[in-house]
């Protein structure tokens, strides 16, 4: 777990994921990574409508099921199991990035190893260990999707910030990046910069400052 919610500073994962959710208007296409985006699904208010897609050819997405639910033919894109609800639809894999592709999905939750200040956005790596080892379809979502929510911790386990002025991994996309989530903060990209919409229970401006590689609003 990240130090500083053991210090009782900050967001957990889990309350991250319900305020990225907050944030999901009513009757949104949306298309969640994998980890602590795929929790986004649990905290949609009451009375809202999500539609969730999965690149592998799902529109129609429903909560995890219980082992008896579990149909081994029905997975996500990070291969764990799914129900669909009521009136979902399969298609081919290529017509699932076509979706993507034609700018059909209103939002893309995904998690991150660094976002820059002008929404640059890394998920990636060639070389860093326990790292995602290629883009996947997280190219295409980033290019087609509306609006891009990054979740993430902001920091590493070093404490290193993963919000910077300039990305060093390989670039998922350029200048994509909506608004960022993490255990400190919510941001907003911004052409003046990263712009602070929210402090996390415990983070006061100083605090969040001297974690983050780059200059916030």
């Amino acid at each position: 777990m990240n130090s500083s919610v053991t210090n009782n500073i900050g967001w957990t994962r889990q309350q991250m994921a319900q305020r990225v959710a907050q944030d999901i208007e009513d009757g949104s296409y949306v298309n969640l990574g994998i980890g602590i985006p795929e929790q986004v699904a649990q905290y949609i208010p009451a009375g809202r409508e999500v539609i969730y897609h999965t690149e592998n050819g799902l529109l129609g997405m429903g909560d995890t099921p219980s082992e008896a639910e579990r149909d081994p033919e029905l997975i996500n894109a990070g291969k764990k199991p799914v129900t669909a609800i009521a009136g979902a639809a399969y298609f081919h894999h290529a017509d699932s990035f076509a979706m993507i592709r034609a700018g059909h999905i209103d939002i893309c939750v995904l998690g991150a190893m660094q976002v820059s200040e002008q929404g640059d956005l890394a998920n990636w790596s060639t070389g860093a260990k326990d790292a995602i080892p290629a883009v996947g379809g997280a190219m295409d979502l980033v290019a087609g999707v509306k609006q891009i929510f990054v979740i993430s911790q902001h920091t590493t386990k070093t404490g290193v910030s993963k919000i910077v002025q300039s990305c060093s991994y390989p670039l998922t996309g350029k200048a994509v990046v909506s608004r960022i989530y993490t255990d400190l903060a919510v941001m907003k990209v911004t052409q003046a910069g990263l712009k602070v919409v929210e402090l996390a229970p415990g983070v006061d401006w100083d605090y969040l400052q001297a974690r983050t590689d780059c200059k916030l609003v």
